[in-house]
């Protein structure tokens, strides 16, 4: 089973809110990220799926030098991104006051964060089970304007829980269960899903073979 770490406030009532600000506080991270005994971090895992798309990317020409991390957390994608892009720019985007006070990011909500000009590659990992329907589907949407090249998205869905893929020992339960469709559906208007989490947009003037498409898009 895969480690997650995402958390979303169901709210109360019958429209439940995105989570808020506040969750993703210290104790939040000392909780998922800095103590050893209940961290989801692990950099190995990191390093392996970091290397698995920045390389397929080189693999599809897709030309990276502007790198955009929306909820970039602790900052794991940098050093990444650095080894396999060296002459990209990275810029991350955090919800988090906490973090951003702590690393210098910039902050924002991958719900509606605007850039003058889109990016070659945008990292979205672990971020979107905090919305609720209305918020996700913005978030998507707003993903295609701010990508003209590539996006890796992850986002435990409902099927994951349902099918025991996440360890819920240490997955934050207080995220929404929405489904694989939803996601991929919405993804679907502005990009093309190649697998792998791995997402070009429809911007993107690059040749695929037909079973490079997921789903035969």
């Amino acid at each position: 089973m895969k480690p997650v770490s995402s958390a979303g406030g169901q709210g109360v009532g019958n429209a439940p809110a995105s989570a808020q600000a506040t969750l993703f506080d210290e104790a939040y991270y000392q909780r998922f990220y800095f103590d050893k005994k209940t961290s989801v971090v692990d950099p190995a895992h990191t390093e392996r799926l970091g290397a698995f798309v920045c390389s397929y990317l080189q693999y599809l020409r897709v030309p990276v030098l502007r790198v955009l991390d929306v909820g970039c957390g602790i900052g794991l994608w940098r050093d990444v991104v650095a080894r396999h892009f060296p002459q990209a720019q990275f810029h991350g985007v955090e919800f988090s006051e906490y973090l951003c006070g702590r690393f210098g990011w910039e902050r924002g909500s991958v719900v509606d964060y605007k850039a003058r000009t889109p990016y070659d590659l945008v990292i979205c990992q672990g971020v979107l089970p905090y919305l609720n329907e209305a918020d996700v589907q913005k978030a998507l949407r707003n993903l295609a304007r701010l990508s003209r090249g590539a996006l890796y998205v992850e986002a435990v869905a409902r099927e994951d829980w349902e099918q025991d893929v996440v360890d819920e020992e240490v997955t934050d339960p207080r995220m929404f269960k929405h489904p694989a469709q939803l996601y991929r559906r919405t993804l679907g208007e502005g990009f093309t899903e190649l697998g792998g989490g791995v997402w070009l947009s429809k911007r993107a003037e690059l040749p695929l073979f037909a079973l490079e498409r997921a789903g035969g898009q």
